[in-house]
Parts: C-alpha cells; structure tokens; sequence
C-alpha cells in the first residue's frame, strides 16, 4: 500500500496567508476602483462635460431653426445631455402647426438631434394682393403673409367663398405630388351651369379646364393625356366627365410662338 504524503500544517500556513492576501488585495482595488469610478461620473454629471454642446435641425423648410429650439426649450451649454427627455421635446415641437412629426436622437458625448417634418404647403391663396399658405391639413396660415408665395405649391385665385376654396383644398390634398408640382395656378371661374368650374395654368404651357368635384381623380389622367400629344402643341385640355384636348386656334398659337421668339 502507497504512502500517503504528508504535508504539515506549518507548510501551509504561509501558503494560505499569501492566498488571502492576494485576494484582500484583489478585493481592495475593486473597491478602490468603484470608488474612484463613482467619484469621476459624480464629476462628470456636475461639469459642465456633461452638457448639451450641439443641437442638430434637419428637414425644416418653412420653420427656422430658432423657433423650433424655443419650442424645444432646449439650451446648448446649459441642459445636462442625459436629462434630455427625447419623447418630451418632441411632444413640445409638435404643437407648432406647421410641424406634423419629430424625431429626437441623442449622440454620445453631448450631441442632440432632431429630425423635422412638416406639413405639406398645397397651394397658396391669393387675398388683396397677398398670399397665405394652405396646409395639407386645411389650415390657412393667417399670420404669414407673403408679398412673392413659393413656388413649392400652385397658386389659388378668386375663390371668393370659402366652402370652395376648402373643397379645392381638400382634392389637392389627395393629388400625387408629381402632378401638384406641375400645377401652377387654380383659378375659380364659376358659371351658372357649373359653380365648381376651376381653370388650371400648368408649368409646361399647357391650360387645364375641370371641376373641383372629383378634381384629384380626374387630374391623375393628366401625365398621359400629355404624352400622347405631338411635340409643340399647346392648347387646353378638358377633364372633367371626359377627357379630351383642344388645340389653340392657328392666329393665337402663331402669336404665342412670336411673343416667346421676341423673349
């Protein structure tokens, strides 16, 4: 039978201090290291490190950047950079009503985000020789009264009654964009047969008669009815129950293409 070997309990006594002095002293440092870590973020939150260095504003076309940072309420230099509430901000920029969504993304270490969208402008109205904005959702901006409009959305002209110029508004709502871009005036031009009749000027030369109601199905027709016509006819196309082109009489064509030679 094998010998056991035996080993002394002063053999390991050394051994065994130096063991747990290894891990008191592993144990120390992980103290000391929390505690310092602790101490530098308690540092960090109450420097000026920590706040809110650069706002970024993307996707505002008609609201300026100063505005929608006063609605934000948000203060570069000042707002701690984790205390800023994205969900809040967001809830705050949105009451403006030209704005329809925002989105708030913050960035490590002090950069804030955020992303615009507005509200479609779908035409402009024309009153005593001014213009105001019509929103995609029917709100007339009262307040911004322009002396030139933008060219993002078709001129709206003598709609004295109100109740029309809504339903006009409402029909340009639904229009696809791609067809809205080519309009560039809507006039009101009511007969007694048709109190819903609307002129259109279009950007490429051509003229557009119809009717407000059902206005957004009808003019969807519109891109082909222009592409089945020969290169340099103009004239006015008619879109309402049906659809069909008429061409200008030969003396108006003629003194059309004499006025753009002399240009």
């Amino acid at each position: 039978m094998a010998e056991k070997k035996i080993v002394s309990i002063e053999d390991r006594i050394p051994k065994l201090k130096e063991s747990r002095r290894k891990k008191s002293n592993r144990r120390l440092i992980m103290y000391l290291s929390f505690f310092f870590l602790l101490i530098a973020i308690i540092i960090y939150l109450q420097s000026s490190l920590s706040e809110v260095k650069s706002v970024e504003v993307s996707g505002n076309d008609h609201v300026d950047r100063d505005t929608i940072l006063s609605l934000s309420g948000l203060t570069p230099g000042e707002d701690n950079y984790w205390k800023v509430d994205g969900k809040a901000l967001a809830k705050k920029i949105e009451q403006h009503e030209e704005i329809s969504a925002v989105q708030i993304d913050k960035h490590f270490p002090s950069t804030v985000e955020m992303k615009i969208e507005e509200y479609q402008r779908v035409g402009y109205v024309e009153r005593e020789g001014s213009y105001y904005p019509i929103l995609e959702t029917g709100k007339e901006l009262t307040d911004q009264k322009l002396k030139n409009p933008h060219g993002d959305a078709p001129l709206l002209l003598g709609f004295e009654r109100q109740s029309y110029l809504e339903e006009m508004t409402r029909e340009l709502q639904q229009l696809p964009s791609s067809v809205t871009q080519l309009i560039s005036e809507v006039q009101w031009t009511p007969s007694d047969k048709n109190p819903y009749k609307i002129h259109l000027y279009m950007n490429d030369g051509f003229e557009v008669e119809a009717s407000i109601r059902n206005f957004s199905q009808n003019m969807r027709s519109y891109p082909s009815i222009i592409a089945q016509l020969e290169p340099g006819q103009r004239g006015i196309i008619h879109i309402d129950v049906g659809a069909y082109f008429e061409e200008y009489p030969q003396q108006e064509k003629e003194g059309e293409e004499s006025d753009e030679a002399n240009r």
